[in-house]
């Protein structure tokens, strides 16, 4: 009985992703986890947009939660290989199904997206088919095991391309990890922008909210947003604080619990959990601001300027790149609850300057952070590896 399930859902655009004709692209992710992250998204959006641009997609993963509601009406087949190590005799076996998946489906191209498919599907798919291996590089690697720093550099041949979220996560593919120059782009992240025109959702008379989201881990910095708000709540007493995003780490999130409670700010902050609609969660805010410790390169701040909310980011990964410092936003130093809190002060003492650099980052995601700029440029790089095949 084979490893490799289909899973029970409804896919749309069924007709043109099971299209034989059209080349065929795996797309890799580790797991589905209850709420989506930013990678997972993305993966749902690249299988979606890809019959438009001439290839058809499948999704593999290696776990999906069982309350996972992001993908019960999926843009393509969704395959589960049940993966908890990728170093025992279980993944030997997931080798041999991998193997002959990619060889009955006809794949072409496997685009990987995290550490085990980057890595364990990574080396299945460069040892047993001819198919082209991308990977997808979201971030620079500061949550990895040591087995995992020292797999990435020896496998540092093994992709034929690499798509980078950022120039910062671009350069530590090529400086940490030791990938060919030649092979490694970036592509931002592209936003649907047509999604963000609907109308806003109303927002609370006389009250200014600030929002920030992203899944409750330690490098999203959360516990500096909340040093940041105590330090404006006397100033501003009608200001209210939001965090969106699925608990990942228990531990941090009583932390974080616990600290509201120790800065009397109770009343004041208000844990959304993971938000399905995103668009009316930011239409509600007023300033959005991203205190992380490390990123690759963050969708919800392209979602921020979508939404013509003026922005307040920590100065890592691809946070600069996003943000036009003085213009959509404020970039500020890491690690630094004080710098945090005067560049919102600053906002919130200003709502002319707050509107204005909103509207400037609704025109820059327009200009820069589109879906369009992004598919365009991952098809040019598919047709050139699918076209060097034809010249062997």
């Amino acid at each position: 009985m084979s490893m490799i399930t289909h899973l029970p859902l409804a896919p749309r655009n069924t007709a043109d992703n099971t299209n034989n004709d059209l080349p065929h692209v795996l797309l890799v992710v580790d797991q589905f986890a209850k709420t989506l992250g930013g990678g997972e998204r993305i993966v749902l959006k690249l299988a979606a947009l890809l019959p438009e641009y001439g290839y058809r997609a499948s999704i593999l993963t290696f776990s999906v939660h069982p309350e996972c509601t992001g993908i019960q009406s999926p843009p393509c087949p969704i395959y589960l290989l049940p993966l908890q190590r990728t170093y025992d005799l279980n993944a030997l076996r997931a080798a041999r199904e991998l193997r002959q998946f990619l060889r009955l489906h006809h794949v072409q191209i496997v685009q990987t997206f995290f550490e085990s498919s980057d890595i364990w599907a990574g080396l299945v798919t460069k040892m047993t088919s001819d198919a082209k291996l991308v990977w997808s590089r979201r971030d620079m690697g500061i949550l990895r095991s040591r087995k995992h720093r020292i797999a990435y550099r020896l496998m540092a041949s093994a992709p034929d391309a690499v798509f980078a979220v950022s120039e910062q996560v671009r350069r530590h593919c090529i400086e940490i990890d030791r990938i060919n120059p030649h092979r490694v782009q970036t592509i931002y992240n592209g936003l649907a922008l047509a999604n963000w025109q609907e109308p806003k959702a109303a927002k609370t008379p006389g009250q200014t909210t600030i929002t920030t989201v992203g899944n409750i881990r330690r490098v999203k910095g959360h516990d500096l947003f909340i040093k940041a708000a105590a330090a404006i709540i006397p100033h501003f007493p009608d200001t209210r604080f939001s965090i969106a995003g699925e608990v990942l780490e228990p531990d941090y999130f009583a932390e974080l619990q616990a600290l509201i409670r120790d800065l009397n700010l109770s009343d004041y902050f208000h844990f959304s959990g993971g938000v399905s609609n995103l668009h009316d969660h930011l239409s509600k805010a007023d300033i959005f601001v991203l205190p992380s410790r490390s990123e690759g390169f963050s969708n919800a701040i392209i979602e921020a300027m979508a939404a013509a909310l003026p922005v307040v980011a920590t100065n890592v990964g691809g946070n600069p790149e996003a943000v036009d410092n003085d213009v959509t936003g404020l970039i500020v130093p890491p690690e630094d609850a004080a710098a945090l809190s005067a560049a919102i002060t600053k906002l919130l003492s200003d709502p002319s300057l707050a509107k204005a650099m909103g509207e400037a980052g609704k025109r820059r995601a327009a200009e820069k952070f589109t879906v369009e700029a992004m598919m365009n440029s991952i098809t040019a790089t598919y047709r050139n590896l699918l076209a060097s095949n034809h010249e062997l």
